[in-house]
């Protein structure tokens, strides 16, 4: 079941989010960054935020099974200065990586696709670092094109794509 997530969510969303983040991008972004930067304790505090902030609190949601969340989904309106308000940003997918390989992630895809044809959007965009070939094969696959602008994420040394998917 996706849920819209709440405040009790945060921890686990935390997890998700901080192991997520060590076990995709481990390749390719440095050891103290993913330690250094990313601690289930900071991610916590910054989802319980995230959760009582009337600005954000409407696009985080989470999957649930069995009484455990297994995965995280962010979305909402563009946050990208040269896209219009037609356009809906799929902020993060995190699967916890015990449950990955389960369709988890192309269930939420299907359920931001659903949301944003719901608010009446024309386009769906996301970001994705360029080295984490993985996520880019499963968002093509999902029906999303690399679009060619790049972003230079400095703290990281790394670019990132973005992708959009018309609806």
């Amino acid at each position: 079941m996706i849920r819209k997530a709440n405040v009790e969510d945060s921890s686990r969303m935390a997890e998700i989010h901080v192991f997520g983040w060590r076990s995709a991008y481990n390749k390719f972004i440095s050891l103290d960054k993913l330690f250094g930067h990313f601690s289930v304790k900071n991610r916590t505090e910054n989802f319980k935020e995230y959760l009582t902030d009337d600005k954000f609190k409407d696009g985080n949601f989470v999957f649930e099974e069995e009484n455990i969340i297994k995965a995280i989904l962010t979305m909402g309106n563009c946050r990208d200065k040269d896209k219009n308000e037609k356009t809906y940003e799929l902020m993060g997918i995190y699967v916890d990586p015990i449950f990955q390989r389960q369709k988890i992630g192309s269930k939420l895809v299907d359920y931001c696709i659903k949301e944003a044809v719901k608010n009446n959007k024309e386009e769906i965009t996301l970001w994705v670092f360029e080295k984490n070939i993985e996520t880019i094969k499963f968002y093509e696959k999902m029906g999303f094109k690399k679009e060619g602008k790049k972003e230079f994420y400095e703290y990281y040394n790394e670019n990132a794509i973005r992708m959009n998917m018309k609806i």
